[in-house]
């Protein structure tokens, strides 16, 4: 074999790996799947879906009505999206970040997670801090500080702020490996404020709801988030391995109802 042939062959499988990586992955079997509308969206909907050894995916909670960032969502980086053309999600742009996405530990005011839940999960204290400075070297990542000696915007950072909103955070992996400045940071699913206040890039629902979904949450099924609009969501589910919209039910916001 010549090298020029061996080379073009090294070439398709990487193609073909980049191809396939696109979506979510085989070892997620627990899937929070989200609906816009549209991009320009701050309403939306998400469910609760299991994947069967057989590769099948099953509705086992939902729709929740949730909202989005306030001026929409744009396309953020994680297993998916990350290559698409459009709208990209950057910091403070108050739109949410589309594609798929891991999902991080879980971060709450309580010593313990809600009765019944299993899940990697911290109690946040004074100290611990999640950046959002694009400046910092540490922008997008949770970490300790002393609060005696706080970093510059602490009070914009930390993650003990008293905020009922906060009580509860599941974290959203966007823009995590490695994170990109600029790119847009800590996002989390959390309480929402009101029915009528978006964010400026969570996902957010009623307590209750919110509970429903750490409760349920299990690491060794690796859960990933998806968020897309529901005519991204037409042309993609197939190739990213998403739930067929005939399960998402007869509940499913499209973009002709609402705006």
């Amino acid at each position: 074999m010549s090298i020029f042939h061996y080379l073009l062959i090294c070439s398709l499988m990487l193609l073909g790996s980049s191809a396939i990586a696109d979506g979510v992955p085989e070892e997620c079997n627990q899937l929070i799947l989200g609906i816009a509308p549209t991009w320009n969206s701050m309403r939306g909907d998400v469910r609760l879906f299991e994947r069967s050894r057989s590769g099948d995916w099953s509705p086992v909670a939902g729709p929740f009505p949730v909202l989005f960032g306030k001026n929409g969502v744009a396309w953020g980086t994680g297993l998916a999206g990350q290559n698409e053309p459009g709208l990209r999600k950057k910091e403070r742009d108050g739109r949410a970040p589309a594609g798929v996405f891991e999902i991080g530990e879980v971060f709450g005011y309580d010593s313990n997670l809600p009765p019944g839940a299993d899940y990697p999960y911290r109690q946040v204290t004074e100290a611990d801090v999640w950046s959002d400075d694009p400046r910092s070297p540490n922008y997008n990542r949770h970490i300790v500080i002393d609060p005696k000696n706080p970093p510059d915007d602490y009070t914009h950072e930390k993650m003990r702020s008293g905020d009922f909103a906060y009580h509860w955070l599941i974290e959203i992996r966007h823009n995590s490996d490695p994170p990109v400045p600029g790119g847009g940071s800590a996002i989390f699913f959390h309480i929402r404020r009101g029915v009528n206040r978006p964010t400026t890039g969570c996902t957010t629902m009623a307590e209750a709801n919110l509970v429903k979904v750490i409760t349920w949450l299990r690491a060794k099924r690796h859960p990933c988030y998806a968020l897309l609009p529901a005519a991204e969501y037409d042309k993609k589910w197939r190739s990213w391995n998403l739930p067929p919209p005939e399960k998402l039910g007869a509940g499913v916001i499209r973009s002709t109802q609402i705006h």
